[in-house]
């Protein structure tokens, strides 16, 4: 039996390179959309006072948790939804969805409460500044106890980029990024008819996005997306399918939040130096994601073609995708990494506070910026290492190496050059030291992979003879 191009899926005759660049442009646009957003928040956010840029840097962790559980379950659902649809399992798939859906709600459902509860137990346990501490708590509570939005919104994207649909992903991303956009300045300043909020105002602006992002995905996964019938009459959660989804999505949940862990830890240790440090690390962040949310974004266009070959036993498609795709994520980073190089205190200058006269955030963050940019340059082929052992139901050997570079190489290394050195910009090199270690851990990992996995399957047409 030959493909038929007509009965089957884009994902399993359309040429690799062009079916990659079809699945993952849209995402990366939506996600150079969302890095900019964040960098928005920050940017207006350090205009208010350099405690409430402390506090949004500060909250990191927690915000990094609520991503890890929803994009984690969303993975899970993603490439279960992805081979099933190779394997030609419709009721699978279906099954897949509303289940998922089920765990994104309940899921949500935790981070409310936490966020109700404990939000200034969290500040208090890092800082005794009030200003951090007042700040902080107003803007955690309202990102958890408003993060459906977030959740639903993560949901609805990876459904659309499981069959194919990565076009509706980016609108209804942009559409909520954007509106964060629009509301930051109004509901931070205060502008028009609107009270002056500030750093609750970014929460607020945070959460209206994430809410219009998952009513824009809702409508297009429901009259856009046919390969998914969803119905919830008479839903009684399927423990296998949950099982299944979490086999691929836990390790990925433990796995991202590792870096809630990472970025508490190295708060901690670079708080005693100054609490510039800690906010120099928090713009970090936001200015990495500029290149590394397009390089996420070619992994999510990346994972549905990875388990739909897989599903299809068409490891020649295989292959040539992960090719493909460490290429494409070494090209971003390396361009990032010249960026930092280049031109780091022009980029830093955009969150200097007016309180900060010595230009503290400035001496700090150069260094800091060009030193862990250094890890980039073997960044890409770790994260699309990681995404590949996702989509082939290795999640282990992804939480494996995340949990190597983020806590077993990377903090006790700042603590011990920290303390050994008592030296601010001898810390950073932590960075590329951890992602050396995660990369070699990667190849040898993707090496057994490849053995075990990809290069044992018969392709479909010979196994039907």
């Amino acid at each position: 039996m030959s493909d038929n191009p007509r009965s089957e899926n884009k994902m399993g005759v359309m040429p690799v390179n062009s079916l990659l660049l079809n699945m993952a442009i849209p995402i990366m646009i939506s996600m150079l959309v969302q890095a900019l957003y964040n960098v928005v928040d920050s940017y207006f956010v350090s205009q208010v006072s350099q405690d409430a840029l402390n506090a949004v840097s500060l909250a990191f962790p927690v915000q990094n948790l609520m991503i890890a559980v929803s994009v984690g379950t969303g993975v899970g659902i993603n490439a279960l939804l992805s081979r099933s649809l190779g394997q030609r399992d419709q009721e699978m798939v279906n099954r897949s969805a509303v289940n998922g859906l089920f765990l994104i709600v309940i899921s949500s459902m935790v981070f409310v409460v936490l966020g109700l509860t404990c939000s200034r137990l969290f500040y208090t346990a890092q800082t005794d500044i009030p200003g951090i501490i007042d700040y902080g708590a107003d803007y955690l509570t309202i990102c958890c106890s408003l993060s459906l939005g977030l959740f639903t919104a993560v949901a609805m994207e990876r459904m659309l980029q499981a069959t194919g649909r990565t076009f509706y992903t980016m609108i209804a991303q942009a559409a909520g990024a954007l509106t964060n956009i629009i509301l930051d300045p109004i509901l931070i300043f205060g502008l028009g008819p609107f009270p002056r909020m500030e750093v609750a105002g970014a929460a607020l602006a945070t959460v209206i996005g994430q809410f219009l992002g998952c009513g824009v995905g809702m409508f297009f996964h429901f009259t856009r997306n046919p390969d998914v019938q969803m119905s919830f009459k008479g839903f009684r959660p399927h423990w296998p399918t949950i099982r299944a989804i979490y086999s691929v999505g836990l390790p990925g949940i433990v796995m991202q939040s590792i870096g809630s862990v990472m970025v508490f830890g190295m708060n901690q240790i670079l708080i005693a130096f100054t609490d510039t440090a800690t906010a120099v690390f928090g713009v970090y962040f936001k200015l990495q994601s500029f290149f590394f949310m397009p390089v996420f974004g070619l992994n999510n266009g990346m994972v549905p073609i990875v388990a739909y070959n897989y599903g299809a036993r068409k490891p020649e498609r295989i292959i040539k995708t992960i090719k493909l795709s460490v290429m494409y994520a070494t090209i971003l980073l390396a361009i990032g990494f010249a960026v930092f190089q280049l031109v780091p205190g022009l980029l830093l200058d955009l969150f200097r506070s007016e309180e900060d006269v010595a230009g503290d955030l400035i001496a700090i963050g150069v260094p800091a910026l060009r030193i862990i940019s250094f890890s980039w340059l073997l960044a890409g082929f770790g994260i699309v290492c990681g995404s590949v052992f996702q989509a082939l139901n290795h999640g282990v050997l992804s939480l494996t190496t995340s949990l190597v570079r983020q806590l077993v190489v990377l903090l006790p290394v700042a603590f011990l050059l920290a303390r050994l050195t008592g030296n601010l910009d001898v810390v950073w090199l932590s960075f590329p030291i951890a992602e050396l270690f995660s990369a070699t851990l990667c190849a040898v990992f993707l090496r057994r992979v490849y053995r075990s996995d990809i290069q044992s399957l018969v392709p479909a047409q010979e196994g039907q003879r």
